[in-house]
């Protein structure tokens, strides 16, 4: 339990009110471009004829962006600030979004790939810079809570991005599914394919000049400054450091594979869903508007969980509350493998009630008592988002693959999103008796 001192603690200090609500908007702007993007993995395969791993490239491409470009924004925010850091990634992440629009006229599958990456590497400054400050936007005791407040404002995001990409997106393609469109001839393919391209183009511009505006307001406002004065790089010595810290060695562990289960069931929600309701007798294009739509119930319930989460870790401590909701991932995660059908989609939203505490739960406890060390320290945690690279390719491979008759692919492909849960479970149970957060 928190300790009566810790509870009068002002979460968000006086007088930087409006620092703190300008950055925490970068934490509901980074949720747009995750989960406007997560359901362009049906989307492409669709308009390009791919596979199902060839469509999960789209997030090989996203996520790599964030382990690619962590480390070298950990050292630009040691040697500049972290307002610094937070501009580079709204550039980036602008210019990023900007690249649709010759990747559209283009037609081909690989600029949008090299788009997502270089949107992401600002993804990866942005994070990188904005969560350690907003843990140092006041006291060590109530960082955590802080760190979660403003998460809790990502989901947000996160749902305008699964409506724009249901709305704005996958209900204005056109309306052949894969088989017609494999009969279409040559000619008649890519006129449906770059009219396809220019509807996708649309949101990302869009989302790219609102950026850029966003870009200029803070760096326009006073922020905060950091409390380091050595600015001073110091690499190895603070690499050290952080080795040595068993929490933080663990964080990182369960940050990689929370992200992987996080990408996992919001990515492939769209491929279970339809394919339990194409089962029904559902038209495949009908099942898919569905199962977006599915998708938007889950983060409904993620925006919701974090917000009772945030106000829970008042009174019970971190590592408790991550072991409970991981033991509760497993438990629905099992039922989304084993029941399937509708029942198994239900299941499958409310996973994401459970991991709605994980990511900046984890990303507290791993960072707590890193002092100075924490730019690295974040670096770490976002390099850990790769996670969501490597596994969702994981699963499309066993969808793509599976041909036991006992289970459908989709549902046996859940398998990795368990054993993510599994781990998870491991790292709160010992933040909570060995760390004793």
């Amino acid at each position: 339990m928190a300790t009566p001192s810790e509870s009068r603690i002002p979460v968000i200090p006086a007088g930087i009110v409006l620092p703190f609500v300008l950055i925490t908007s970068c934490f509901a702007l980074w949720g747009f471009a995750n989960d406007i993007t997560n359901p362009m993995v049906a989307a492409f395969r669709k308009i390009f004829l791919m596979s199902n791993f060839q469509g999960s490239l789209v997030q090989f491409a996203f996520y790599g962006g964030y382990f690619a470009m962590a480390f070298p924004a950990a050292l630009f925010i040691k040697k500049y600030t972290y307002k610094s850091g937070i501009l580079v990634g709204l550039g980036l992440y602008a210019t990023g979004a900007l690249l649709f629009i010759p990747a559209s006229w283009l037609g081909m599958f690989g600029p949008f790939l090299a788009a997502y990456f270089i949107l992401t590497c600002g993804l990866s400054f942005l994070e990188t810079s904005a969560n350690p400050y907003i843990l140092a936007m006041g006291d060590e005791a109530t960082a955590t809570r802080r760190l979660n407040l403003a998460q809790a404002f990502n989901p947000l995001g996160s749902l305008l991005g699964m409506w724009t990409a249901k709305e704005m997106i996958v209900a204005r393609l056109d309306a052949r599914d894969y088989a017609a469109r494999q009969e279409l001839g040559t000619e008649a393919f890519e006129a449906v394919k770059m009219a396809d391209l220019a509807i996708v183009r649309g949101p990302y511009v869009a989302i790219g000049l609102f950026i850029l505006v966003i870009l200029v307001v803070i760096a326009l406002v006073k922020m905060p400054q950091d409390q380091e004065k050595d600015h001073r790089l110091n690499i190895g010595a603070s690499l050290r450091r952080l080795l040595n810290l068993q929490r933080y060695r663990e964080g990182v562990i369960a940050q990689t594979f929370y992200v992987g289960a996080q990408i996992m069931c919001w990515t492939f929600i769209i491929q279970y869903g339809t394919a339990v309701f194409t089962a029904e007798g559902m038209p495949e294009r009908e099942a898919e508007v569905l199962s977006q739509q599915f998708n938007i119930y889950a983060m409904v319930l993620f925006a919701t969980s974090r917000f009772i989460c945030t106000f829970l870790l008042k009174y019970v401590r971190p590592g408790a509350l991550l072991t409970a909701l991981a033991l509760g991932g497993i438990l629905l995660t099992l039922g989304v493998i084993f029941v399937g059908g509708r029942p198994g989609l239900y299941m499958l939203v409310a996973v994401s009630g459970c991991m709605s505490l994980m990511f900046p739960t984890i990303y507290g406890i791993a960072l707590h008592g890193t002092g100075d060390d924490a730019k690295f320290g974040a670096a770490g945690l976002i390099m850990a988002i790769f996670g969501g690279s490597i596994m969702p390719p994981l699963q499309a491979l066993i969808i793509d693959s599976w041909s036991a008759s006992f289970l459908t692919p989709e549902a046996a492909s859940f398998v990795l999103p368990l054993i993510c849960f599994v781990v998870i479970a491991i790292y709160g149970y010992r933040v909570y008796r060995v760390h004793a957060d």
